[in-house]
C-alpha cells in the first residue's frame, strides 16, 4: 500500500503529481526546489537557492516521518556544472557521514527557472 505525503513546509506539486510517496517503509520525494512555501519567492544565487531546496526536503522528509540521516539516495539537478563546489558546501551541512549515494546532472532548465532541483530516497 502507498501512502501520499503532503505538507505545506514544502513547496506545492506544480502539476499532477505528489510531493512524495511512501512504499513499504521507502518514502520517494518528487524533485524539490528553492520556493519559499510560506512565500512563494525564490532565493537570489546558488548557495541560497540550495539552503532553500534543501530545507524543504528536509521539511518533506519530516512530514513522512523521516529524516535526512535516513536518506539512502539523492539526485541533484543543477543549471549550472560550474557551481558544483557551491552546492557540495551547502549539501554537506544538511547530511552527515557516512552520506547517501547522490548523482548529479546539469540540465538545461529546470521549474520555474531556479538553479537547482534536489530528489531523494529514505527508509522511514
Amino acid at each position: 500500500m502507498k501512502n501520499i505525503i503532503k505538507t505545506d513546509k514544502a513547496p506545492a506539486a506544480i502539476g499532477p503529481y505528489s510531493q512524495a510517496v511512501e512504499v513499504n517503509g521507502m518514502v520517494y520525494t518528487s524533485g524539490v526546489i528553492p520556493v519559499n512555501p510560506a512565500t512563494g519567492a525564490i532565493p537570489e544565487g546558488v548557495e541560497a537557492q540550495a539552503s532553500q531546496a534543501l530545507g524543504n526536503l528536509q521539511a518533506l522528509l519530516e512530514a513522512a516521518g523521516t529524516n535526512m540521516e535516513q536518506v539512502v539516495k539523492t539526485t541533484v539537478f543543477i543549471k549550472e556544472m560550474d557551481d558544483f563546489g557551491k552546492i557540495n558546501e551547502i549539501y554537506a551541512g544538511f547530511f552527515t557521514e557516512p552520506f547517501p549515494a547522490r548523482s548529479c546532472v546539469e540540465v538545461a532548465r529546470l521549474p520555474k527557472d531556479v538553479l537547482l532541483e534536489i530528489e531523494a530516497v529514505a527508509v522511514k
